[in-house]
C-alpha cells in the first residue's frame, strides 16, 4: 500500500522512478520500505551509510524492499505477524 494515500500499489516492480497510480507519490522511498523504522539509526533497520533526509522522496537506496503489510491510521506499518502475535497474547487472557 502507498504510505502517502493508503491505496494498493498496482506496479509489480518498483524502480526509482515509480510513482503511485492514485496520488503520484514516489514509491521507492523510505516511508514505503519494510526497513523504515523511525527512531532507529537513520530511521532504518538496515545498515545504511548515508542519511536520507527526505523520507518521502525517491532515493537510490540499495536496501529498499517494498513494505507489504497494511498501514494503520497513524501512519505506522503493521504486518500480519505482529497482529497475529497480539491476537495470540489477547487470547491467553480472554
Amino acid at each position: 500500500m502507498c504510505k502517502k494515500c493508503g491505496k494498493p500499489i498496482l506496479v509489480t516492480e518498483i524502480s526509482r522512478s515509480s510513482t503511485c497510480n492514485n496520488c503520484g507519490a514516489d514509491l521507492h522511498s523510505c516511508i514505503n520500505c519494510k526497513f523504515y523504522s523511525p527512531g532507529s539509526h537513520y530511521d532504518c533497520h538496515e545498515s545504511v551509510d548515508e542519511l536520507v533526509k527526505d523520507k518521502e522522496r525517491a532515493n537510490f537506496c540499495d536496501s529498499f524492499s517494498v513494505f507489504k503489510g497494511d498501514f494503520d491510521g497513524k501512519g505506522n506499518g503493521s504486518d500480519d505477524k505482529s497482529q497475529a502475535a497480539r491476537d495470540a497474547f489477547a487470547a491467553l487472557f480472554g
